[in-house]
């Protein structure tokens, strides 16, 4: 048994019952490795995880901030994340403080009542004496950043992680200065004489460390979160998911059905494309929904581009079709990543970012690094060397972050 924090950063349940989360994916990968069934007990604060570790009544709680107190009451292992706190406010603010030192009584910083951030405060404090804050009891994440976006809070203080995937549903928050004292997440064991599970928990971790394996699921949950570039994107993107998604939400849905797909990620790819227009047309004749050139149409047995629901399942069974093609070494939700690549630059240029992440010594299976050398796709001392040629290589690389983003935001389905 498990205990978890329920949040978007932790253990969530998405529209369609399906679980998600980083610790989720954590504890779902060591309940694997040990060969048992994996029971996770939701709890509503930290606190509430920590004392059902104290008092045994579970195996461990994933997912706690390390602090002196918390290691004095169980044994924590190697941490797997570092985060840190951040000061955020509405963007309609203009004279916002710049650092900790005019950070004063008069900004009200409000703050989630959890020991770590008070110990953080407090320690603060001894160097900032006119660093005030008002802790706020029975409150998450979520309905701290509600009352800023809706101007019922000037500031408030987040956890850098929990921020990232926040941000994502109200970007009129903007993000302030960094406070100086970093925390790093991990598992909390019980303090006893049996080891076993600790010593395996540890064993686990430095594996995925060693593997890549951890820095991968890290990359799939915060690899896209840069809000500010992308402010106005997110802003028009929830604004069309009221107007334009009930059009085509139906369409998505029955193609995702037809090849076994998530309708989200489908709905993700159509909005990149379109903006959810099924009119458009770009300057090089792509037309429809899904921005379908009049080659792919006729690959996937297309006739009309313009008429919604062709467009959709035309865009399918191209992206099916890409994602079957992609190299069996390439695993898990990578094998999405590379195939939207392919959707947006094809899968031929691809390949061949992927030769040259290999030629610098980076692993060409992983998204995280092959998109490093994609942009390369435009130097002739790169592209001159490959088999396809010549390519806008930022260009995929822009394209599945914006995708990934409209997907979680559409799965997390959280204001």
């Amino acid at each position: 048994m498990v205990a978890i924090n329920a949040g978007v950063t932790t253990y969530y349940e998405r529209p369609d019952g399906q679980k998600a989360g980083i610790e989720y994916e954590l504890t779902k990968r060591f309940a694997k490795e040990l060969g048992v069934k994996l029971k996770i007990i939701k709890t509503n604060t930290d606190k509430d995880s920590l004392n059902r570790v104290i008092n045994n009544e579970v195996h461990f709680a994933a997912g706690l901030v390390v602090t002196k107190n918390r290691q004095t009451k169980v044994r924590f292992t190697p941490h797997y994340q570092n985060i840190s706190q951040k000061l955020v406010y509405h963007n309609n603010i203009r004279k916002p403080p710049t650092d900790l030192k005019n950070l004063n009584s008069e900004h009200k910083l409000n703050v989630v009542a959890k020991e770590y951030k008070i110990e953080i405060l407090q320690s603060l404090q001894q160097k900032n004496p006119q660093l005030t804050w008002q802790e706020l009891s029975n409150i998450t994440p979520i309905k701290l950043a509600e009352k800023v976006w809706n101007k019922e809070l000037k500031y408030a203080m987040f956890d850098s992680n929990v921020l990232a995937r926040i941000r994502l549903f109200y970007p009129e928050l903007k993000l302030g200065f960094t406070l100086p004292k970093q925390q790093y997440l991990a598992w909390a064991f019980p303090r006893s004489e049996d080891n076993s599970l600790y010593l395996a928990a540890t064993q686990f971790f430095n594996r995925l460390l060693k593997t890549g394996e951890l820095e991968r699921l890290t990359e799939n949950y915060y690899g896209y979160t840069d809000t500010d570039e992308n402010y106005l994107n997110i802003k028009k993107f929830l604004r069309h998911i009221k107007e334009r998604l009930p059009l085509y939400q139906e369409y998505f849905e029955l193609m995702a059905k037809e090849y076994n797909l998530d309708w989200r990620l489908l709905a993700a790819i159509g909005y990149q494309e379109s903006k959810w227009n099924s009119k458009a047309i770009s300057g090089t004749g792509v037309k429809g929904l899904m921005m379908l050139t009049e080659m792919t149409a006729k690959e996937v047995g297309i006739k009309d581009r313009t008429d919604p629901f062709e467009s959709i399942q035309g865009g399918t069974k191209y992206f099916f079709n890409l994602k079957q093609r992609i190299s069996k070494q390439i695993l898990g939700s990578e094998r999405t990543w590379f195939a939207l690549a392919a959707y947006n630059i094809g899968i031929g240029h691809v390949r061949d970012a992927r030769k040259i992440t290999a030629q610098h010594g980076d692993n060409p299976n992983r998204w995280s690094d092959v998109k490093k050398h994609l942009p390369k796709l435009t130097q002739p001392r790169w592209y001159r060397k490959t088999k396809y040629g010549y390519a806008r290589g930022h260009e995929p690389v822009e394209f599945v972050k914006n995708i990934r983003m409209f997907y979680d935001i559409l799965v997390m389905n959280i204001v």
